[in-house]
């Protein structure tokens, strides 16, 4: 983003991109001028959809535009970034001569898969089949080196080797792999087009290399330069492994802060388990239970119902009423609301029993005491007079 700022003298450009520090180092256009990036195939080779990438031609060979290559270096390495700040998984690709071993070494260094002998077909369209390929060269690694294989004999051992470095060449970089990766860094796309093919199919984005021999309407984001110089790819695969690792620095930061506030959350969540657990539960007393309550209403309805409301015009004849039933209640009254309730119903059973057992004895009680005194007295007890009927009887 460049303004424009004019003063009294001169107008002065403000490129903010290049203000605000970057975590990793981008090379400047004379660093890639120095490595050879500007030179491209010759004229007869050329494609020309990457017309736009060239600067000029010189003795019959064609020069790309460095301005351009620093800008789509840069725009290709904050994608790569912010990838990798993120976690996600990113394939180095390369199988020529002169950068497989530059590019398993700087993948190493940034933490980013690679293949470097040949790309298999399936590894993003059939990674399940390659996913078994992948736990088998686990399994023999693990046994050799735990010494499982020591009992076989020479042979065998000898022919278990070959298979374990045939398996390390085609996917001993792709361990670390357990599912479709994120992006792909390609150097040369003409030669690795088999890769570039897959991704393009399963939506993968691809970052390349290209030259002027290349197609870059199948890239993602076109990196023009010298595929072929050692220089220009060690330049360039320096750039882009060193923006790789500061993302995965940010992302393994993160994943520790993460886990910190993880750890904090739970030690908290636990003492709260424990301060609950030794919280006192709170026991109300019978003065302060609806039932205590109750009683003073019922107290102060039978004093109005008697008359006596000589001190109840004040708030301090009422305060002396619930005073009273205050005093009225015993220490054995003070106790949970629940024992309360419970004692009052069983009083109340005992009254009512007591009432029934009461009835029962006066009645028991009336009759003996009516004999005797008739007895007393001498008089027989009166019959009930029989009235004659008047008819007479038919003899």
């Amino acid at each position: 983003m460049l303004i424009c700022v004019k003063t009294n003298l001169q107008f002065i450009n403000i490129n903010f991109k290049e203000i605000m520090s970057k975590p990793y180092k981008l090379p400047k256009v004379e660093d890639l001028f120095s490595a050879g990036v500007h030179f491209g195939h010759q004229v007869r080779r050329w494609n020309p959809a990457m017309s736009e990438y060239i600067y000029d031609t010189r003795r019959n060979v064609h020069i790309i535009d460095l301005q351009k290559t620093h800008a789509k270096l840069e725009e290709a390495c904050d994608y790569l970034y912010d990838l990798a700040s993120k976690g996600e998984k990113i394939i180095f690709v390369g199988t020529k001569r002169q950068a497989k071993e530059m590019l398993e070494v700087e993948a190493k260094r940034c933490g980013a898969l690679f293949v470097s002998e040949r790309w298999l077909g399936g590894i993003i369209t059939n990674f399940q089949e390659v996913k078994k390929n992948i736990d088998r060269f686990l399994m023999h690694i693990r046994k050799m080196e735990s010494g499982e294989y020591q009992s076989y004999t020479k042979k065998e051992r000898l022919l278990i080797e070959r298979k374990i470095e045939k398996l390390r060449k085609a996917i001993g970089g792709l361990v670390g792999l357990h599912s479709s990766p994120a992006a792909l860094f390609v150097i040369d796309s003409k030669r690795e087009k088999t890769a570039i093919r897959e991704a393009k199919a399963s939506g993968v984005k691809v970052v390349a290399l290209v030259d002027t021999n290349s197609n870059p309407r199948d890239v993602d984001y076109v990196i023009p330069g010298n595929d072929d110089a050692i220089k220009s790819v060690a330049l360039i695969l320096n750039a882009v492994s060193d923006a790789i690792e500061a993302g995965y620095k940010v992302f393994e930061k993160d994943a520790a802060k993460i886990a910190d506030e993880k750890k904090q959350n739970d030690s908290d969540k636990a003492k709260d388990e424990v301060s609950l657990d030794k919280v006192v539960p709170v026991v109300v007393t019978s003065t302060e239970s609806p039932v205590a309550s109750s009683e003073a209403g019922k107290r102060l309805i039978e004093r109005v119902n008697k008359g006596d409301v000589s001190d109840l015009d004040s708030a301090k004849g009422i305060e002396d009423t619930v005073e009273d039933t205050e005093k009225s209640t015993s220490k054995t009254d003070r106790e949970p609301v629940a024992k309360k309730v419970e004692k009052k119903e069983s009083s109340r059973e005992k009254k009512v029993v007591e009432k029934v057992s009461k009835t029962k004895a006066e009645e028991k009680a009336k009759k003996p005491v009516k004999k005797a005194t008739a007895k007393v007295a001498g008089k027989k007890p009166e019959k009930t007079p029989v009235k004659k009927s008047t008819k007479k009887s038919n003899k």
